[in-house]
């Protein structure tokens, strides 16, 4: 996508293993840290968005809807 595209936000489904949830969920905290009181100030499914997000884009998910093989299951 260049820098001039729209971009939507959609919900979908995804199958990704518990324990990747896990890491991404512990890793989260462990970065956010607790406030004053010991609590975790952070919203992991956003996190999990922001991970799945960048993963697209970093491995060019763009070019890899434009394959019509990657259709063919």
């Amino acid at each position: 996508m260049s820098a001039t595209d729209d971009k939507i936000f959609i919900n979908v489904t995804i199958d990704i293993a518990a324990s990747t949830l896990q890491t991404i969920v512990e890793t989260a905290k462990q970065i956010a840290g607790t406030d004053d009181k010991g609590i975790y100030r952070i919203d992991t499914a956003e996190k999990v968005n922001e991970m799945v997000s960048a993963f697209l884009k970093k491995y060019d998910f763009d070019k890899y809807v434009n394959n019509m093989d990657n259709y063919k299951r």
